[in-house]
């Protein structure tokens, strides 16, 4: 047996040998593209030129995350208060602060306004509504920092102007409670994409983690998709089936978005984009927007999961009480970590949808503050640039990177917005109620119940 002061010096041996520790790599079920779990060394110059050059891109051109879950995060952790979460000092609980959004050149941000699944028919609306609310108290509190955008222009001008262009995204098409009305309240109130599922199904359209129930999208589900279209908000596919994917497209008149979601070809989670759907993405005008979660992007963490399911189901199955449950659990993790991908990975599902799709159909949605554990180089919003020059360092031309950045879902707002120009010349609001368009047994809630 090695003695400690051998191995040590074996352990720093191999620490000093050039060029690092050995460089990791791993494969999609197909033996394609690999990916790093442990990044390379490299020189600290060339780490320099490269972020340098990143950064000077992010000056020029909005970086425009597509989804981060700070309000979620606040009110959960910190009871919805910006006095108890004053992001204007760094806070470690969090993965977002304006110390950190500075230091990443973010401007422009899609804030979520998530209402879990859940909730529906249990107070959904009003807890978007307060995540609304959440962002224009954000805005209201820090001035200097932050201004709300309704169009591609205004993120324009608010980046320009040194601030961060805060969008809404509003995280679940349960929370519409079946109302165009509702719908276009919550337009009215800022949000300018709908993810029309999250979790489960919704009454209108199917969801990717749940059981088929419409085969995509109902005929209500398609009026939710053309009053969108009239009101210029985009549609973001993120969450949906396979199914609702290829409803939509059917349906839009503009260009779609998945607000936050990966490449299937790595990893066959079904919250990522098959490669057939990148392509009708692509026709379609749109934009994916790469997603950070380890189980989307990372084989080795995706199977970590299935086992930890496994597991769980194992004990369930067995009578095990839920606190049991909860300890048992907290031992199988601890003796199974978690695989943590590297920035590298990210890169790697940026690099397969320009390979499929094309250049002008990449954007970037991190998912910060709604996930517990990140790649490694992109723990919070600080990182972004170290993922612009990672494309640099792969060869990427700089106009290419400005695309992902945020040329690519400027252009796609514009188009909806082009588009909602159109229909509204034609179009008034649409009175379509879901219990006649879908056939439902009960009628319309015109009046008041009975007294």
């Amino acid at each position: 047996m090695n003695s400690p002061i051998l191995t040590l010096a074996l352990c720093c041996q191999l620490i000093l040998l050039p060029g690092g520790p050995p460089h990791r790599q791993t494969r999609g079920r197909d033996g394609a593209v690999p990916w790093s779990v442990v990044p390379p060394n490299r020189p600290s110059a060339v780490q320099d030129r490269y972020l340098d050059q990143a950064r000077q891109l992010m000056r020029e051109v909005p970086l425009i995350d597509g989804h981060n879950d700070l309000p979620w995060a606040v009110r959960t952790s910190f009871a919805l208060s910006l006095d108890s979460a004053d992001i204007a000092r760094a806070q470690p609980r969090l993965m977002t602060d304006i110390p950190r959004l500075k230091q990443g050149l973010v401007g422009g941000q899609f804030w979520s306004a998530y209402s879990p699944s859940a909730f529906e028919g249990r107070g959904a609306t009003r807890v978007g509504l307060e995540q609304v609310d959440f962002v224009h108290r954000l805005v209201a509190r820090y001035p200097e920092s932050f201004e709300v955008a309704g169009t591609a222009d205004d993120v324009v001008r608010i980046h320009r102007a040194g601030k961060v262009a805060s969008l809404i995204g509003l995280e679940g098409g349960h929370m519409i409670e079946n109302s165009l009305g509702v719908l276009r309240e919550f337009y009215a109130r800022g949000a300018r994409y709908l993810t029309l599922t999250h979790s489960r199904n919704t009454d209108w359209a199917d969801a990717s983690t749940d059981s088929l129930e419409h085969g995509g999208l109902t005929r209500f589900g398609e009026e939710v998709i053309r009053e969108m279209n009239r009101l210029g908000m985009l549609v973001d596919l993120s969450h949906v089936s396979d199914s609702t994917m290829w409803d939509v497209l059917r349906v839009t008149e503009a260009p779609v978005i998945f607000s936050h979601s990966s490449a299937r070809r790595f990893t066959p989670h079904r919250r990522n984009v098959p490669d057939d759907v990148l392509q009708a993405v692509a026709k379609n005008g749109g934009v994916v927007m790469v997603n950070y979660v380890p189980t989307f992007i990372y084989l080795p963490s995706y199977e970590h999961s299935q086992r930890s399911q496994a597991y769980e189901r194992g004990l369930r199955q067995r009578g095990v009480d839920s606190t049991a449950v909860r300890d048992s659990m907290t031992v199988w993790n601890r003796a199974n970590p978690e695989p943590r991908p590297s920035l590298g990975v990210v890169a790697d599902h940026i690099e397969h949808i320009r390979s499929v799709a094309g250049v002008a159909h990449i954007g970037i949605g991190s998912d910060l503050d709604g996930i517990d554990t990140a790649p490694v180089g992109l723990e919070d919003v600080s990182t972004f640039p170290a993922l612009m020059a990672e494309l640099l360092r792969r060869g990427w031309k700089p106009e290419e990177v400005k695309q992902v950045i945020g040329l690519n879902v400027l252009r796609a707002m514009r188009q909806n917005e082009t588009v909602a120009a159109r229909l509204q010349r034609t179009r008034r609001p649409s009175v379509a109620q879901i219990e006649v368009l879908d056939g439902w047994s009960v009628k319309p809630q015109w009046d008041g119940p009975s007294r």
